[in-house]
């Protein structure tokens, strides 16, 4: 990375936060789909919100635990900087689209795009290319990486963050937070959304050991509460269980293990976690989740829909490269441009410019849920 003087008045990992906040791939989040469209209402949850969420929860864990608070922020609010429009189903299309165009490339990773974001995507200052982050934030924001680009990394960063993927070690102990309050944020919102858009029902939730729970316990404390406010409330409930869960389960690891630094740390293993039970109920969670809403019959029309635009966009750039901004194509070459433009448009940005090629109405999605 580039060397830089030291800010005078923020850290290392302040001014990380901070570039990564004012950086153009960070705004679009607002505009990228979590479950739901962006068109589909403005109250559900987006990239944007779901970030913040998580760096919330992960400055309250890394608070009590005593870790880094700001780089979990920073972490937190870059670690899904590399989503494609429409959420899972426009990532599994583009990363089809890669694989077929070039089957040697490894396909599309979206943890893999936010590092190319930060390193190399934006263009901001006049010295380098991305924003020059540090080790430990471009280590969180690569939560997943294929061995296939673990070891290009390797080759273009000896030591550097595809390593721990070749070595199979573990990242930051930030790194571990950040990892588990994703988790634990959409699991939790994504049903707060699931029951506000009308495809779950509540009483479908009370199917679940721990949501049921949290449910009797609001009951027990405000017997009179009913509708949103007694999901909300077993919602709050669900939340802090876990976080208290995984500070209280962390803790105890952290004194156990008691590592010296931050490479024996990645030496020891997970060392940020949550209790058995509580990890049981968050997969019981996932598996509801799945069943019930990301494979629901609306949600996966929108599904199928999405995966469609994004084929499409990547087909019609790849026969008519000119189709492409000017200066976008001028200064990479290859399909690697393509899905560079294609995974950093927002949802609104990808159905105009769908619009623009193919012509309006052959999207196909639905109007508001």
């Amino acid at each position: 990375m580039y060397a830089e003087l030291p800010a005078p008045t923020r850290d290392d990992y302040q001014r990380d936060r901070d570039r990564i906040v004012h950086s153009t791939a960070f705004r679009r989040l607002v505009y990228k789909t979590q479950v739901f469209l962006n068109h589909e209402g403005d109250l559900f949850r987006t990239r944007m919100t779901h970030s913040l969420e998580v760096a919330q929860l992960a400055r309250s864990v890394a608070r009590v635990t005593g870790l880094n608070e700001d780089l979990c922020e920073a972490v937190a609010l870059a670690h899904d900087l590399g989503h494609t429009p429409f959420g899972h189903a426009g990532q599994d299309a583009l990363d089809e689209c890669a694989r077929e165009g070039d089957p040697a490339s490894g396909g599309f990773e979206h943890n893999y795009q936010s590092l190319r974001v930060v390193d190399v995507l934006e263009e901001r200052y006049p010295a380098f290319d991305g924003l020059n982050l540090t080790f430990e934030a471009r280590e969180g924001i690569l939560k997943h990486c294929s061995l296939r680009h673990a070891h290009e990394l390797e080759l273009r960063e000896p030591g550097g963050v595809g390593r721990r993927f070749i070595d199979h070690t573990q990242p930051s102990l930030e790194a571990q937070v950040c990892n588990l309050t994703d988790e634990i944020a959409y699991n939790t919102h994504d049903i707060d959304d699931g029951v506000r858009s009308g495809l779950l029902a509540y009483d479908q939730l009370l199917a679940l050991p721990m949501f049921l729970r949290f449910h009797r316990e609001s009951l027990v404390a405000f017997p009179a509460l009913v509708g949103r406010r007694l999901l909300f409330e077993t919602l709050r409930r669900l939340l802090s269980a876990q976080v208290y869960d995984l500070i209280d389960t962390s803790s105890r690891r952290l004194a156990e293990h008691a590592p010296a630094d931050a490479d024996e740390a990645r030496r020891s293993g997970p060392l940020v976690g949550t209790s058995a039970d509580m990890a049981q109920g968050a997969v019981d969670l996932k598996r509801f989740l799945r069943a019930h809403l990301y494979r629901h019959a609306r949600v996966v029309e929108n599904t199928e829909a999405a995966r469609r635009v994004v084929r499409d966009l990547y087909c019609a750039y790849a026969g008519d490269p000119h189709q492409l901004p000017a200066q976008y194509a001028a200064r990479r070459s290859g399909r690697q441009v393509i899905v560079d433009y294609i995974a950093g448009m927002t949802d609104r940005f990808a159905l105009r410019e769908h619009a623009r090629l193919f012509g309006a109405g052959r999207a196909g999605l639905s109007q508001a849920i």
